[in-house]
């Protein structure tokens, strides 16, 4: 068993144990994710450049467990869903690898449609 499927097992573990299941929506949790990644932007506005390359110890412990929140969101649909999420992440890369050539992007930040 991967590691997801382990962490996944955890987190459904929790939510069944408080029967939070019946409240996670595929709706209701892909708003959650949205939430929770407002939550971790929260973390970095109005920090500058300088603040950027020297995050307190604490400031990266926030902005983990706001990473945290939104991975677990995820993980929740997925699982909900039936997606694979590995698989879907190899399809994404495919994609990727596919739509900016290296040759064509290396070094720029051009969309795809634009190289």
């Amino acid at each position: 068993m991967s590691q997801i499927n382990q962490l996944t097992e955890k987190i459904n573990q929790i939510r069944d144990d408080r029967e939070w299941r019946q409240f996670h929506t595929p709706k209701n949790l892909a708003m959650s994710v949205a939430i929770e990644a407002g939550e971790l932007l929260e973390e970095f506005q109005w920090l500058d450049d300088k603040e950027l390359k020297n995050i307190s110890l604490e400031k990266k412990s926030k902005i983990g467990l706001e990473i945290a929140d939104v991975l677990i969101y995820l993980l929740m649909l997925s699982d909900d869903l039936e997606i694979d999420v590995m698989e879907s992440i190899k399809a994404k890369l495919n994609e990727v690898n596919k739509k900016y050539p290296i040759e064509k992007s290396k070094g720029r930040s051009t969309k795809y449609n634009q190289l």
